[in-house]
């Protein structure tokens, strides 16, 4: 409606237009009876002024009733207004209440990760950016954190967009996480920072990634942050419901075995000693997994450090104060070491472990790399822990190579996060497979693939005797470029249709058994997959060549995507 003072306005305005319109009336009428008859009457003139004046009354009283039409049509219009933007308000409320979950997971700001593998799995978003850990070839330079675009929309898919360099040489980045994760799902923190312990140095580098596509050195804990507490050899990394950042670590400042864990302050960075308590410490160490509805953490066994890092010896594989064979079990709560199951020779070096996704789940397997198996390890009634081996990968008779007969040599499992499908890569015969593991006890084989190895039709090994295949596999080529080495790293997409694969384990390893591929540098290959029915295909349209700039060729290892993924993440129950 028009305020008083603008119609005090107007009004004036009106009654100024009639007294000019009067004026220039009884002008004109004066000098027309000047003209025609002198003796014209003024009340003539008036009488003229008079109708010219009833015609614009009349004109004006037409413009009132508009005005007053169009000032109740302007009340309706405004009162529609109101009803449709409180039902837009009440809608909006509704259809909030059905996505605050899922647009609060992208807000990092607000909360890290998905409240559950299920919601991870069906509303996290397609990955557009992978970190990969890299090792430089050349050891008078540093390694590497390579960023690379996996966005098929983007004009550099397929290409390192970033390289960020290390300050120091010699390092063996391998491993990776982040500073917060799905368990911290509740807190009001940032997944910002990942994690970068050092195989070689000791070193751990948090790197800043609140800009995905430039990331950058926050931080260094120097060797002597770690060796101050006895400890040495980092490598898996999971942050903690706690508000920390746990680093499992596999021997002694001097070299020897030992399995322990760093515990970091996730907002400052800082070291706070020992995670575990008291009690005694396992012989050996590696990766590791926790779930604290069942009061657990579970870790591996690699070997002794000195050793290991000088190279593979079958010799060493069979000594059991070498290379591990028991997963450890501790006390979540308690952080103390409650239980140690030996898996023999049947379980030489059992290496990546996985829980299932779902948080409530007392069960997960374990790839065992020297012998070459998978065991599952449940929960009992009883309250403890024992395993069972379900998957076995026979060894090949041979010539040609280093022993008469060759493992496959398991580097590398996950799980989807429908816990439907395991995956695994067999570093020495060069596949990838996928089992249907819906009857936990009895996975079924849904797929596989071969990415390089060493029995390939062109190489100097001849296999013999051979259980599951009849042929020695060709060299692989995608898009022009030979795949030197053999599957290792492997990282899965939330909603488990891509798996991405990376070629290298460590370097001494690598230089030992795959020297062209150190020559020529790593590869990562994409294997589209079928999640309703198992099987995979190799996308022959994506490459990542991690050689192709010849002064900067790198050996690639782990993956990780900036919102996390299957590997990085680890699951409370939801709170009811």
């Amino acid at each position: 409606m028009m305020s008083l003072p603008y119609k005090s306005l107007l009004g004036s305005f009106v009654l100024l237009m009639i007294a000019l319109v009067a004026l220039l009336t009884s002008k004109r009428y004066g000098l027309e009876a000047r003209k025609k008859d002198k003796g014209a009457s003024l009340l003539d003139v008036i009488a003229n002024i008079s109708g010219t004046i009833d015609k614009l009354s009349t004109g004006f009283d037409g413009m009132a009733i508009e005005t007053e039409m169009a000032r109740n049509r302007l009340k309706q219009l405004i009162a529609l207004h109101r009803e449709n933007a409180a039902i837009c308000a009440m809608l909006h409320k509704q259809q909030r209440k059905k996505i605050s979950r899922k647009a609060t997971k992208h807000c990092t700001v607000c909360r890290p990760g998905y409240p559950s593998p299920k919601m991870a799995m069906l509303e996290g978003p397609r990955e557009k950016i992978m970190y990969v850990v890299c090792v430089h070839t050349d050891p008078e330079k540093p390694d590497v954190l390579s960023t690379v675009d996996i966005d098929p929309e983007s004009p550099t898919y397929c290409k390192i967009i970033h390289k960020l360099r290390m300050l120091n040489v010699g390092d063996e980045l391998h491993h990776s996480g982040w500073n917060i994760c799905s368990s911290c799902h509740e807190l009001p923190r940032a997944r910002d920072v990942l994690i970068l312990p050092c195989l070689m140095s000791d070193r751990i580098y948090f790197v800043d990634t609140s800009n995905e596509r430039l990331p950058k050195i926050k931080k260094i804990l120097e060797p002597k942050e770690m060796h101050k507490y006895g400890l040495s050899t980092p490598h898996s990394s999971h942050c903690a419901p706690t508000g920390e950042i746990i680093i499992s670590t596999m021997g002694k400042p001097n070299g020897d075995g030992q399995g322990e864990f760093l515990c970091i302050d996730s907002e400052t960075l800082e070291t706070k000693g020992s995670w575990i308590k008291e009690g005694n410490r396992a012989t050996f160490g590696y990766d590791f997994w926790y779930q604290p509805y069942h009061d657990t953490l579970i870790a591996t066994e690699w070997g002794t450090p000195r050793i290991f890092k000088k190279g593979y010896a079958s010799s060493h594989s069979t000594d059991p104060t070498i290379y591990g064979r028991s997963l450890n079990i501790y006390s979540w709560s308690e952080r103390t070491l409650k239980q140690t199951i030996c898996l023999g020779d049947d379980g030489i070096t059992p290496l990546e472990i996985r829980f299932l996704h779902d948080p409530k789940a007392a069960e997960g397997y374990v790839g065992c790399a020297v012998s070459s198996n998978i065991h599952r390890f449940y929960k009992t009634s009883k309250g403890d822990w024992d395993t069972e081996k379900v998957i076995e990968i026979p060894r090949k008779k041979v010539e040609g190579w280093i022993e008469p007969y060759m493992s496959g040599m398991i580097t590398d499992i996950l799980l989807s996060l429908d816990d439907k499908y395991l995956y695994f890569s067999n570093w020495l015969h060069g596949d990838v497979r996928q089992y249907d593991i819906t009857d936990r006890r009895n996975p079924k084989l849904t797929g596989q693939i071969f990415l390089g190895g060493s029995i390939l039709s062109d190489s100097k090994v001849r296999v013999l005797e051979d259980a599951e295949s009849k042929s020695q596999s060709d060299p692989v080529y995608v898009k022009g470029r030979r795949l030197y080495g053999a599957p290792q790293m492997l990282q899965l997409s939330l909603d488990g249709r891509r798996l991405y694969v990376t070629t290298s384990i460590f370097k001494p390893w690598d230089k030992q058994f795959y020297p062209e591929h150190v020559e020529h540098g790593s590869t990562m290959v994409k294997l589209d997959v079928n999640v309703e029915n198992g099987g995979m295909t190799l996308d022959e349209e994506f490459l990542v060549d991690f050689g192709l700039d010849k002064d900067d060729i790198l050996l690639a290892h782990e993956m990780r995507y900036p919102g996390g993924d299957c590997t990085s993440d680890i699951w409370l129950p939801e709170k009811q």
